[in-house]
């Protein structure tokens, strides 16, 4: 009996800067930067030099600056996507896409077939380099949570087996940041207090780590550090929530700046919605600012709506309300989320217009964008800016 966990946690390295760099053998071995006034995704060569996402352009070419920067090519990058997904379906039925370029994978009883998971996984890596031509690294664990640890400390293009009888060994000397959903405010609370690895939050009582860092947050990261993690790998799940995101650089940028900004966040994402027959009930606005903190706003509308001004309305109020920090500190991000997601039939929230025109409205202009693209027609707000960077996703 094999005392290797069943689950596969696979993750594309550098994702877009790994597509340039096998389709243009010149940037192979080089320092890669994708995307010009913010990064969008950097090689490992890059990242030696400090390079990371959403890092602004200019600060990027000067930590380094023999990189070579390309535009992204987002068609490349979705169909490198469904090409290494087509792998993973291949592998097993049980695949649980998380995200364009990284997936979990339950590989339990395809023993006699297919061999152990560590076999499975090196199978896995070989077959995504010969189909696709892309590094992968995969993490292999009992549970969802161990299997991505182990990919993050295996990357670049690794393989790392956590056994049954290793897995406290393996976790419990990682820092605190390599438990999920500790970021840098949860970080720092700790840290504060000396608890700086995995072990010393599993020494740690949980009504002490409820007290403080909150009841939701104390008990999931205890149960983490414990390697306590019930979830399953979930096919065919539907998002919970669907978001799109524009980052900024560091330069200032007026109120009708953002605006256009938001008006160009929201209609992409109502367009997703009704795409996806579905509607929402919670606006959420998502914010970074230049000290590099985040703040996150919500709005909870009394009945569901897939209505783009309806939702713009609301996303518009969140941003007038976040206007005082916004000038206080500056902005380098801004992103738009829905959430509480539900089937289209359920009740529509009414518009102080006729509803029948706002839907055959938002339904005409799908069918146009549809049959002539997205930028067929746009909003006066719109015309002559940059709409920013569509990035492929996972079906809806």
């Amino acid at each position: 009996m094999s005392i290797d966990g069943p689950i596969l946690h696979a993750d594309l390295d550098s994702f877009y800067a790994s597509v340039e760099q096998r389709d243009e053998p010149r940037l192979r071995g080089r320092p890669v930067i994708v995307g010009g006034g913010v990064v969008l995704a950097a090689s490992y060569e890059a990242k030696a030099f400090g390079v990371r996402t959403a890092m602004g352009g200019a600060q990027a070419r000067r930590l380094c600056p023999h990189a070579i920067v390309v535009p992204p090519r987002m068609r490349a990058y979705s169909a490198a996507s469904k090409a290494v997904f087509a792998v993973f379906e291949h592998t097993t039925p049980l695949v649980e896409g998380l995200s364009i370029d990284e997936a979990f994978l339950d590989v339990g009883g395809l023993a006699r077939i297919s061999g152990t998971p560590p076999e499975i996984a090196a199978r896995l890596r070989r077959d995504v380099a010969e189909q696709v031509g892309l590094p992968i690294t995969v993490g292999v664990a009992r549970t969802k949570f161990l299997a991505k640890v182990a990919s993050g400390v295996a990357k670049p293009d690794g393989l790392l087996v956590v056994p049954h009888t290793g897995e406290l060994a393996f976790l419990h000397p990682l820092p605190v940041e390599r438990l999920w959903g500790v970021g840098k405010v949860t970080s720092a609370k700790l840290r504060e207090r000396g608890i700086t690895t995995v072990r010393q939050v599993a020494e740690l009582p949980e009504v002490d780590l409820v007290s403080m860092l909150g009841r939701g947050a104390g008990q999931h990261l205890h149960a983490l550090a414990h390697n306590r993690d019930p979830r399953p790998v979930q096919t065919g799940r539907r998002r919970r929530s669907m978001g799109a995101q524009r980052a900024l650089g560091r330069g200032r940028h007026s109120p009708t700046e953002l605006d256009a900004m938001l008006v160009a966040l929201v209609d992409r994402l109502a367009r997703r919605l009704r795409a996806a027959k579905r509607v929402c009930r919670v606006i959420v606005l998502r914010l970074r600012f230049a000290d590099f903190t985040r703040a996150t706003r919500s709005r909870t509308l009394t009945e569901a709506t897939d209505h783009t001004e309806t939702i713009l309305a609301t996303a518009r109020k969140l941003l007038t309300e976040a206007q005082p920090t916004i000038y206080a500190r500056g902005l380098t991000l801004i992103g738009a989320s829905l959430s509480d997601l539900s089937g289209h039939g359920a009740v529509q929230l009414a518009l102080p217009f006729d509803a029948q025109d706002t839907d055959a409205l938002d339904t005409t202009l799908d069918t146009v964008r549809d049959r002539f693209g997205s930028a067929a027609i746009t909003r006066a707000v719109l015309l002559g800016r940059d709409p920013g960077v569509s990035v492929p996703l996972l079906p809806d």
